[in-house]
């Protein structure tokens, strides 16, 4: 069994640090660079790729909604061409970035509010599947699993990756909780740790009404925003390896 382990760095943005992005490069095997729009900035992207080349992890970009005020987890009302648009944008800046490194991207993975509605609406879905594929076809394209996003990314002809929550709680349907009701975000290390390792060997989930979901699990998404997500990660990392559960990225 193999698990990429991902989070959301690089969301520092000007004098404003954000984050816990050193330690948790020393757990993660992916990692997933704002690029602008919703936090970051040039010189947080060009850092947070030299930290991610320096610790042999994996670069994905991590574009959302232009919306530096909501940290882009406000829906916004946007057509498909406006976020196709967006998200070539952001992706583009960040591998211009990344090549000036001599470095590459793996992936791309949108964020937040951009991210669940395209989950669920496949016009979105496909404006960033365009965006991507039209950009660089080896790139993998992460989403929730069984959602719109992920169906619209094998429809580009885009390799997907089924994308995991272990610091996250799931209402029945599948869909992540609204981060307005409490008990949305995961703080216990332990409970985060037992979520992740039955997200991959089980291939399940306790949803909040107590039922159980299936789910498929290529990679496990750690919020580098939450508190503590330096110490969650090394947990699920050495909790992961202990259940026989190998943590490599697609590189590896």
């Amino acid at each position: 069994m193999r698990i990429d382990l991902n989070s959301d760095l690089g969301e520092s943005f000007g004098p404003w640090p954000m984050g816990q992005d050193a330690a948790l490069m020393e757990s993660i095997t992916s990692a997933n660079v704002a690029c602008g729009f919703h936090a970051g900035d040039p010189g947080a992207m060009r850092a947070t790729i030299a930290l991610a080349r320096e610790k042999g992890v994996a670069i994905g970009a991590h574009p959302g909604f232009q919306d530096l005020v909501g940290f882009g987890r406000r829906e916004m009302k946007a057509t498909p061409q406006e976020v196709e648009d967006l998200v070539l944008y952001q992706v583009a800046a960040l591998a211009g970035m990344a090549a000036a490194q001599g470095a590459a991207l793996q992936h791309v993975k949108a964020h937040g509010a951009l991210y669940n509605m395209a989950c669920r609406d496949r016009g979105l879905a496909e404006a960033i599947a365009r965006a991507t594929a039209s950009l660089d076809r080896s790139l993998i394209l992460f989403g929730l699993p069984d959602s719109e996003l992920l169906r619209a990314g094998e429809a580009a002809g885009l390799k997907v990756a089924a994308e995991v929550f272990a610091d996250r709680s799931y209402d029945p349907g599948g869909s992540l909780t609204s981060r307005h009701k409490p008990g949305s975000v995961i703080h216990d290390t332990p409970k985060v740790v037992d979520r992740a390792i039955k997200m991959v060997r089980d291939k399940q989930v306790i949803a909040v009404d107590g039922s159980t979901i299936a789910l498929k699990a290529d990679t496990i998404c750690l919020h580098g925003d939450t508190p503590g997500a330096a110490d969650h990660a090394r947990a699920v990392r050495r909790g992961l390896e202990a259940a026989g559960i190998q943590v490599a990225n697609w590189s590896a």
